[in-house]
């Protein structure tokens, strides 16, 4: 029976490192391919056995992952966050170190989607990227005001009708030119932002995931198109816990100082110390998408009425609004595992 192997690269923009370990951990081989699919697709094949392959998740890890899956018996692009190095560092012994973990079994995963909704990843993320660059250059806009202690209270600095006005306030030619062509800036990624977000939305009409998440209230055509281009599957998520965990709506606690002396013995204290606060490891992109649905939610049914039960029973304003969003998460999973649409009668939204 022929042994496995387990492969680990180290990927770089010209060239990957590869270390190869057998299923005792030794090393069978160590070379430098250079970083294209045909040097690496004939690496694979000149090894024989059952292929096992990691490398970190890096700007050519979702073409890489093309690349190799049909090659190899298993496949995991590992979180770099995870895989730190310690003590001496190479190429040649980051390549090892993954080759090591991979074999011990170590490495969680980091998700890549089927390839029915790279289309939609592609335009939601454009959209996402211009959306972000509009935001800023908005900023850059009102902060040349601002650093001149001139007020720019409400959204009329943007308007082009009344640019004339606010760029004459300006007494600098510098800062007005400077000031003139981040107004053009804003200008032309308005129009790109357009032109993504319906790109985006008309894509989005494609997939029956899209149009059920649509019909719960406050996830409107962009936020579903969103989920459905980020979590690409529900079966990723077991439990609702899961999901908010991916989404950076997970309660977690660290404590301290659990155990203190009394007399000759050690025992627990009965209140820890302990701080509380939202996962850090998390998906900013679906915090946004529920967090900005909770707060839309506030006002209208049937969130609204879920929302002040809550405050009802005594919860902070700021923990109602997290619960809510928890709930909307809840909501989309269930929907969305069971592909049937929004139905309130059929939801409990009083816990």
């Amino acid at each position: 029976m022929k042994q496995a192997k387990y492969i680990g690269m180290d990927v770089h923009q010209a060239t990957t490192v590869v270390a190869v370990e057998n299923a005792n951990g030794k090393v069978v081989l160590e070379t430098i391919v250079a970083t294209e699919a045909r040097a690496i697709i004939d690496l694979l094949e000149s090894l024989s056995g059952s292929l096992h392959v990691t490398f970190e998740e890096t700007t050519q890890a979702g073409w890489l992952h093309d690349v190799v899956r049909g090659f190899v018996k298993e496949v995991i692009v590992c979180d770099p966050r995870h895989t730190k190095s310690l003590g001496s560092k190479s190429d040649k012994i980051d390549a090892r170190k993954l080759a090591d973990l991979l074999r011990a079994g170590m490495l969680r995963g980091v998700w890549h989607g089927h390839t029915t909704t790279r289309k939609l990843k592609e335009l939601v993320r454009a959209y996402e990227t211009l959306s972000v660059d509009t935001i800023r250059t908005m900023s850059r806009i009102k902060a040349m005001y601002r650093g001149r202690s001139i007020p720019t209270t409400g959204h009329g600095i943007y308007q082009p009708g009344e640019r004339d006005h606010w760029l004459g306030l300006l007494s600098e030619p510098g800062a007005r030119q400077r000031t003139r062509w981040l107004y053009e800036e804003l200008d032309h990624l308005r129009r790109l932002r357009r032109e993504a977000k319906q790109a985006m939305l008309t894509e989005s009409r494609k997939h029956r995931a899209v149009k059920l998440l649509r019909t719960i209230p406050n996830l409107g055509p962009v936020r579903s198109a969103r989920i459905v281009a980020t979590v690409d599957t529900p079966h990723r998520f077991r439990t609702k816990r899961q999901l908010w965990a991916y989404s950076g709506l997970a309660v977690v606690t660290h404590s301290s100082s659990e155990y203190e002396v009394q007399g000759p013995r050690v025992v627990r204290r009965r209140k820890p110390v302990a701080t509380r606060g939202l996962n850090a490891n998390r998906n900013p992109h679906m915090k946004d998408v529920f967090i900005g649905a909770a707060i839309g939610g506030m006002r209208n049914e049937p969130w609204k009425s879920y929302l002040e039960s809550l405050t009802d029973k005594g919860i902070r304003q700021e923990m109602a609004r997290l619960t809510l969003a928890r709930k909307i998460a809840s909501v989309t999973l269930k929907i969305w595992k069971q592909g049937d649409t929004f139905d309130p009668k059929k939801l409990n939204l009083t816990k």
